[in-house]
């Protein structure tokens, strides 16, 4: 069960490695004869020690009505492993992360890849470069073929995820440790700023850190993992994900996209190794690229600002015997701010930028997949997994509010074959030299104006060279010697 902000029912075995350690009768004893522990039931929460019936007793004498010790001692569970699980005092606990997002892909089923899996994909891609050259002027990236499972596929993409998630987990961190701290009950707040802040080595601000952390780690976990379920390669969501000079397949993804499809899984296979190797030489031969497209996810994560008056509602709101209603309370758009104008022209901007790129590589595959006798009905697949909304768009919608779809391909590839029309292979191809080069939105509304713009631009640049020129030359605007 996806549980976006890491609160929910704790699993069989949460009892057993919960963080509590070994509960022997003395140990218990000891613990009975601390002063203060009936009067301060929430110190079971955070450390361990108390009785969850007392503390279900202590949340009813505030009001928060029908409590059920068992649903307490699960969700106390829960907030043990968290702070018992170490991390790197970041914004986000990437140890919790990787650890979560390995156990969803094991959930789903994630066999080691085999030989076999290996040379076939090696063999595809192999193939996919070769048929490429014909229809592109960019040369083949060069990189080696990788077969990766979904696990390694997690492992492998973690660095760039670092990179896009950590400065809107920054935002929410802080949002979550103003909220969280101003909202604790008083029995709580006195317990964190006291012996069981000290018990925790830090102080209550930062025991919340750590908790969200942990929360927000839990929350990337469940997203990487459920990506990693569902993509067939390496940048297929448009991202370079993985690192330069690879570029992977995963077979069972390969795999689960051709089901029900009736497709030789071959003819699959090298249908997404075009598409992949198409990506690759676009990362490999345009330098700005990549750096842009990560840059402008990253520019757009830390214009994020975080309303916290709607987190305190929500945990004044919410029923603390109910850790199912708690969560849902936390993850049903508190953290979706409003885009600023800024914020929106960024985001208009990557789209487009993204449209462009799977529309060259639509093109470019066509082209490169005509022998193919079911490429019409592979091209098809690949579009309704975009138009509906994959997994890349619940991904980034979850991490940092962003919804990551490429809406206009179709029109991004009609726009690419105008420009092929117009100007050849090497041309379309050229216009990936420079950012200032791009086509823009209002260049997907008028595919056939654009070419008529670029043409004149070019224009008035050779008058501008032959101007130039005629000065170096020593030539007067008449032509006469100077």
């Amino acid at each position: 069960m996806n549980r976006p902000m890491g609160f929910g029912p704790a699993g069989p075995d949460d009892d057993d490695d919960g963080g509590g350690g070994d509960r022997g009768d003395g140990d218990r004893r000891d613990r009975d004869e601390q002063p203060g522990d009936g009067a301060n039931p929430f110190a079971a929460l955070f450390g361990g020690a108390g009785d969850p019936e007392a503390l279900a007793q202590a949340l009813q004498a505030a009001g928060a009505g029908p409590v059920d010790a068992a649903q307490v001692t699960a969700m106390m569970s829960q907030v043990q492993r968290m702070l018992a699980t170490p991390g790197d005092g970041g914004p986000v606990n990437w140890d919790l992360a990787i650890e979560i997002a390995r156990q969803v892909v094991s959930e789903h089923g994630d066999a080691s890849v085999s030989a076999s899996e290996e040379r076939a994909v090696a063999e595809a891609l192999r193939l996919a470069d070769t048929w490429l050259d014909d229809h592109t002027s960019l040369p083949a990236a060069g990189a080696r073929a990788l077969a990766w499972s979904r696990a390694e596929w997690v492992e492998g993409t973690r660095p760039v995820w670092r990179r896009l998630v950590e400065p809107v987990a920054e935002s929410v961190g802080n949002a979550m440790t103003e909220a969280m701290t101003q909202q604790a009950p008083p029995e709580l707040a006195a317990q964190l700023g006291g012996p069981l802040g000290a018990m925790l080595g830090g102080s209550a601000q930062q025991m919340m850190r750590q908790v969200g952390g942990s929360v927000f780690g839990m929350q990337v976990g469940q997203a990487v993992g459920t990506l990693a379920t569902e993509v067939v390669s390496g940048t297929e969501i448009g991202l370079p994900l993985v690192e330069a000079g690879s570029v992977v397949l995963l077979p069972a993804g390969v795999a689960a996209f051709g089901e029900g499809l009736d497709v030789p899984a071959d003819e699959v296979r090298l249908y997404l190794a075009l598409r992949e190797a198409a990506r690759s030489r676009l990362f490999a031969h345009v330098p700005w690229l990549a750096g842009w497209l990560l840059g402008a996810v990253e520019d757009y994560a830390r214009g994020i600002t975080i309303d916290t008056s709607r987190i305190e509602a929500a945990l004044r709101e919410a029923d603390p015997s109910d850790p199912a209603g708690l969560q849902q309370a936390l993850s049903s758009g508190l953290f979706e701010p409003e885009r600023t104008p800024a914020q929106q022209a960024a985001l208009d901007r990557l789209e487009t930028a993204l449209a462009l790129l799977e529309g060259w590589v639509e093109v470019v595959t066509d082209a490169s997949a005509s022998a193919l006798p079911h490429a019409s009905a592979l091209r098809e697949t690949v579009r309704r997994r975009r138009a509906i909304g994959g997994p890349a768009e619940q991904t980034f919608s979850a991490l940092v509010g962003l919804e990551l779809r490429p809406r206009r391909m179709r029109d991004a590839a009609a726009l690419w074959q105008v420009i092929e029309r117009s100007r050849g292979v090497e041309g379309r191809d050229g216009v990936w030299s420079h950012p200032d080069l791009m086509p823009t939105a209002d260049d997907l509304d008028d595919p056939m104006g654009y070419a008529e713009r670029r043409a004149d631009a070019d224009a008035t640049s050779a008058d501008v060279d032959a101007a130039i020129e005629r000065l170096l030359s020593g030539e007067d605007a008449s032509g006469d010697d100077a």
